[in-house]
């Protein structure tokens, strides 16, 4: 927890450096520390009564709640504001009140959430599963330091600095790389193996659970040296200097590590200057710029979706080599080969390897001798036709299947079942139309006039003065329906069996999975992958976020075997139902991908239909190939009531030629 507790600490010196993305494992206390930080922050002083926490000494000149001369001064401890993942984006942002602007006829702001953090801790936790929309509103405030909100006919702007955290875990799905990019530091934590801080970790929380009151009284005093330490840091920060060779040095380690555009280049510096702080010195040393290093690059080297963030022993030689000598550091003597200790280098010594321990030709359940299990790395992903989910959902918003959402086009109106935050102004004009004559008579505001001189007299003002406007009631009051694209829940059903293992197709098989699979990540989907071969088919991923974990395990999944096809199919109907539980909104599309044979089980047409009367989206990838094709593949579609598409048809390109290569092998 070292890095996750410096990281905390340098963006609240300076939280310009662009906050902290805290991976781990569950149960690692991700959320507990982000939590506790509010405790060490200094205190802030703000105008009193003023909803976007302005400092007294130098406040907001677009507040929206200003102007603040004379205004009485507040003083009060940092806030930690908390983003849900069900957030919507004027929640986020703030809006026009347009309940109040309809039917009162204010003109009313409402802050949101980036209001309430300003001066304080914005905490996203499940960043990852934030929608994508919403996280780039949040690093766009917490890069620029202001909220724009250019809505529902308002034009607000007010100052948004805080201290950005998100907690994720990796199990459950990969942010894309231009939003990791977005995050100024990661960490990565994971609980400790070492039995002796285990067991001090469960004494600290049982002693917490017994008498909290008396536990925090006991690092109370901790706590408060560490808030001052911070303050003086702050204070101090702005004197650090950044010369020249310090950010020739910055410069260097970005270029080694290949590291896209600049915004590496500046976090590493800014780091670098807020760690030299809390050293408290004023000048920037190596130790400062490795150090930024180290917490600034590991989730912007990702060179492809599937690759986890991460630094490793080679790569920290690789920083030693771009950082060149330390020259603070007084050069060693050389080693001399021949004095004590000395001989020839271990590391260049041969040593002899056991050979292979001999594998031994598995036996199927029927008795006979089949070949053994061969792992066969995927050929090169390619970019695939979107497949989708027949009809429309509700869903969680995503990019595959047609839905109603929360964004996306205007297809129609309907009445708001909460607050209302997407006004329909046609639909509710016309939903009041009818009302008007009646409203009128009954607020004795008509004074006789009837038929084409009769006008419209408003709800608001002075009625005795001038008929105008429209006469609004709650019930009038219409949203936008709108219809854009949802995340469903992708189910890979591969054949593993010794039939795809033949004629070399299995790489290529691959290779469409693995593009399918990096289609699911850009669409934000759910992913599972049953595998089936031998006598059996086996839930490998439960479905799940984290495409790079189906990915990881397709790489490294053996073949080999009969191939049990109406086991697959059951297991898939299982998997679905469960899922249907857990997320009834998600709607699944089952990719079955095989050559149609099924020498092992039962008929998988009875399967087959079972999955068709329930109403299940299947699309079957024909991968049988040869001069003479039995068509089974086609006959599964069939009984599904899905496509059954080649796996050249996925693709325009790509794997096209690759399928051509392989049929002239076989």
């Amino acid at each position: 927890m070292d890095d996750l507790r410096l990281a905390l600490v340098l963006n609240a010196i300076d939280p310009a450096i662009g906050g902290v993305l805290v991976r781990g494992e569950k149960g690692t206390a991700k959320s507990t520390s982000v939590r506790a930080l509010t405790a060490v922050l200094p205190p802030v002083e703000v105008v009193e009564g003023c909803r976007f926490s302005c400092a007294p000494g130098s406040p907001d000149p677009d507040c929206p709640d200003g102007p603040h001369e004379g205004a009485p001064v507040q003083i009060r401890g940092a806030r930690l504001v908390e983003l849900p993942v069900g957030a919507t984006d004027d929640r986020l942002t703030g809006s026009l009140d347009v309940e109040r602007a309809l039917t009162e006829g204010v003109t009313s702001f409402r802050p949101g959430l980036l209001a309430a953090a300003h001066r304080g801790v914005l905490y996203v936790d499940e960043v990852n599963l934030l929608h994508d929309h919403l996280v780039d509103l949040l690093l766009d405030a917490a890069a620029l330091g202001t909220n724009y909100v250019e809505r529902d006919g308002v034009s607000v702007r007010h100052a948004a600095r805080f201290l950005l955290v998100g907690t994720m875990n990796p199990e459950e799905g990969e942010l894309r790389p231009q939003l990791l990019d977005r995050f100024g530091l990661t960490v990565e934590v994971a609980a400790p193996r070492d039995p002796a801080l285990r067991a001090e970790v469960v004494r600290r929380r049982l002693d917490f659970d017994a008498d909290p009151a008396a536990f925090v009284l006991r690092f109370a005093q901790e706590e408060a040296e560490l808030a001052g330490a911070i303050s003086d840091a702050r204070a101090r920060r702005g004197s650090v200097v950044i010369d020249g060779a310090s950010l020739e040095r910055i410069a260097a380690v970005c270029a080694a590590f290949d590291v896209d555009g600049l915004r590496a280049d500046i976090v590493i510096a800014r780091t670098a200057a807020a760690h030299a702080a809390w050293r408290g010195s004023t000048a920037i040393a190596q130790e400062d710029i490795r150090v930024a290093s180290r917490l600034a690059l590991p989730h912007r080297r990702r060179r492809n979706p599937f690759d986890a963030p991460g630094f490793s022993a080679e790569d920290e030689r690789q920083l030693d080599d771009a950082l060149g000598p330390d020259p603070d550091d007084e050069p060693e003597p050389p080693d001399d080969p021949q004095g004590p200790g000395g001989g020839p280098d271990e590391s260049m010594i041969d040593t002899e390897l056991s050979a292979p321990e001999q594998q031994q030709r598995p036996v199927d359940h029927a008795g006979d001798s089949v070949p053994a299990p061969s792992v066969v790395a995927p050929s090169a992903a390619f970019r695939t036709k979107r497949l989708e989910v027949p009809g429309k959902g509700d869903g969680a918003a995503g990019r595959r299947s047609r839905a109603y959402t929360d964004g996306g086009r205007t297809i129609g109106a309907r009445v708001p079942s909460g607050v209302l935050h997407d006004v329909h102004v046609v639909a509710t004009l016309t939903a009041a139309a009818p009302h008007q004559c009646a409203r009128a008579l009954v607020s004795g505001q008509l004074r006789g006039r009837v038929g084409a001189d009769m006008r419209p007299l408003t709800a608001v003002g002075d009625h005795s003065r001038r008929p105008s406007g429209l006469l609004l009631e709650r019930d009038d009051l219409r949203e936008r329906r709108r219809e854009g694209r949802e995340s469903n829940l992708v189910l890979f059903a591969v054949d593993a069996s010794g039939s795809m293992a033949a004629r070399q197709r299995m790489a290529a098989v691959k290779g469409a999975v693995l593009s399918l699979l990096l289609d699911a990540y850009q669409r934000r989907d759910k992913v599972g992958l049953i595998c089936f071969r031998g006598q059996a088919a086996e839930l490998l991923l439960p479905p799940t976020s984290s495409v790079d974990a189906a990915a990881s395990r397709l790489e490294v999944l053996p073949t080999g075997g009969r191939t049990p096809l109406s086991a697959a199919l059951l297991e898939a109907h299982a998997v679905l139902g469960r899922e249907k539980i857990r997320d009834p909104q998600r709607r699944a599309l089952l990719v079955i991908v095989t050559d149609g044979r099924h020498t092992a089980g039962a008929d998988p047409m009875a399967a087959a239909a079972l999955l068709a009367r329930e109403g299940v989206a299947a699309v079957v990838i024909d991968c049988e190939s040869g001069p003479v094709r039995l068509g089974l593949a086609a006959a599964l579609a069939q009984n599904l009531r899905g496509p059954c598409l080649r796996p050249e048809e996925l693709s325009a390109g790509g794997l096209a030629q690759t399928v051509r290569s392989y049929r002239e092998v076989a």
